[in-house]
């Protein structure tokens, strides 16, 4: 035999090898680090900035991957936001994020440049401030018990769901009543979206969340539901859901839902006291 016609034998056995990767590419858990920021909002875009960059330097030096904030907590949450002021605000808090190699899922009101719409955002972006993606909330309110009164449904629009990829992990965002559903405030039938969810292969939900502020009664039915809906729709689809509401700006109110981090099981793992600022941080691990 030749030794070129050696040599050629040689490399059509190797090309036809697997290639094999090391042993920790292909076993071991994957680990995503969550942070979440229970905080004010306010309809001042340059105080809930102030807010957010709070929120990155902690996330930062808990040396999370990915930081979750409350619905609205950039522009406010109202329906007359400052589209512009909002606008110039999202640049300075994901180059922030950026700088600090945090990735977002930013809970704002945001008007699309694209069509002109407004829509109640969760934006998604990268470590590296790479855009993602939004999830626009689908399950928009409106007070069952007043129909000739107007709500979120009358002034956004929405889009459908969607998941992402971060750091080779599909998750998913929702927005408040997307999870639950309120049948107070809900126009819509339930289409269950943590469902819908976990059969896109989603094994995170980031949900950014302002339940509203009260006391009394109302507070303790409002908290024991939204509680219950996120242990119970995180069981039945498998899956981690990280929540961040908002708390009250002047701290005289109690906000409706907890913050923290849910496990497969409907179990809290984090789950931060009501009423007050505070920032949470856990290490999923992904088996």
């Amino acid at each position: 035999m030749t030794p070129n016609r050696t040599v050629g034998l040689l490399l059509a056995a190797l090309a036809m090898m697997p290639v094999m990767k090391p042993s920790s590419a292909r076993e071991g858990p994957r680990r995503l680090r969550v942070a979440g920021a229970q905080i004010p909002v306010t309809r001042d875009v340059s105080k809930n900035l102030a807010t957010l960059e709070r929120a990155v330097q902690y996330a930062a030096a808990e040396k999370a991957d990915i930081l979750l904030t409350p619905e609205g907590s950039l522009s406010g949450y109202v329906t007359d936001f400052d589209a512009a002021r909002t606008a110039a605000g999202l640049e300075r808090i994901t180059e922030t994020a950026r700088k600090s190699g945090i990735a977002l899922a930013l809970g704002t009101c945001f008007q699309e440049p694209e069509d002109g719409n407004r829509y109640d955002e969760l934006r998604f972006y990268s470590g590296e401030g790479r855009f993602l993606g939004f999830h626009a909330k689908i399950l928009l309110c409106r007070r069952i018990a007043d129909p000739a009164s107007k709500g979120e449904i009358d002034y956004y629009s929405t889009r459908p769901l969607r998941t992402f990829e971060l750091n080779g992990v599909t998750v998913g965002g929702l927005i408040c009543n997307d999870l639950w559903a309120n049948p107070e405030w809900t126009p819509q039938e339930d289409s269950h979206l943590t469902q819908q969810l976990a059969g896109r292969a989603v094994r995170v939900i980031f949900q950014a969340v302002n339940s509203g502020l009260e006391r009394g009664e109302n507070l303790k039915l409002n908290r024991s539901f939204h509680e219950s809906n996120l242990r119970i729709r995180a069981r039945a689809g498998k899956l981690w859901i990280v929540v961040a509401d908002a708390v009250d700006p002047e701290g005289r109110l109690t906000n409706q839902c907890p913050s923290g981090v849910v496990d497969p099981s409907g179990h809290w793992v984090v789950r931060l006291d009501k009423g007050r600022e505070r920032f949470f941080a856990y290490t999923i691990e992904l088996k």
